[in-house]
């Protein structure tokens, strides 16, 4: 299940991201880009060159979990 809380992190990627990518090629991006330890269980953000999808990449105590997003008629500025 998806809880924001104040104990957690956001880390928004910089570039545009194939939304194409699963668990292991976001879990790449963190590493080589984002320089976090992905298990802390912070949230990152990423989203495509349209900015119309969304995708959250989290640990938590069972495993990543991955929130994804399609917006029809919004963009995320």
């Amino acid at each position: 299940m998806l809880s924001f809380s104040s104990r957690q992190r956001y880390f928004l990627y910089g570039g545009a991201t194939d939304m194409r990518k699963g668990f292991s090629g976001l879990s790449g991006l963190v590493r080589a880009h984002m320089d976090q330890e992905l298990m802390s269980g912070d949230v990152f953000i990423f989203v495509n060159r349209r900015r119309d999808r969304i995708k959250l990449l989290m640990w938590d105590i069972t495993g990543f979990a991955l929130y994804y997003k399609v917006e029809a008629y919004a963009v995320w500025a």
